[in-house]
């Protein structure tokens, strides 16, 4: 793999807030609240933290310019970092005894938002 440059990290990391504006609105449209976005914890970032009566999301968002290539988007390394971060937060976000799950949300062009709900469900 060969290092990015400044400027393509740049156009990544802005194509990555795109993709979870895009992310929460689609949440948004579908009853979640947004109560959080981009939660940054000694063990890595959370993209968005939505609520529902009785559930709170930490959604992974993971946007690609290629429908093709959202099959490689998530996989256990990239959820066990994500799970890490929640361990830390969750209780700061799950007040009233609510339900937590770790989601993952899926974006490319011209493709409908593929919502993953639990997509860490850990063992043990």
């Amino acid at each position: 793999m060969t290092a990015r440059s400044p400027r393509d990290r740049h156009e990544a990391d802005q194509r990555g807030r795109e993709g979870e504006a895009e992310a929460a609105m689609f949440l948004a449209q579908n009853g979640w609240q947004i109560v959080a976005e981009r939660v940054k914890t000694k063990a890595g970032e959370i993209d968005l933290v939505a609520k529902r009566t009785g559930l709170v999301a930490f959604v992974e968002v993971k946007w690609r310019a290629q429908a093709a290539s959202l099959a490689d988007a998530i996989d256990e390394r990239r959820l066990a970092r994500v799970a890490a971060a929640v361990e830390i937060v969750w209780q700061d976000y799950a007040t009233q005894g609510e339900d937590i799950r770790i989601d993952a949300l899926l974006l490319a062009p011209g493709r409908k938002p593929t919502h993953i709900e639990n997509a860490w469900m850990p063992f043990g």
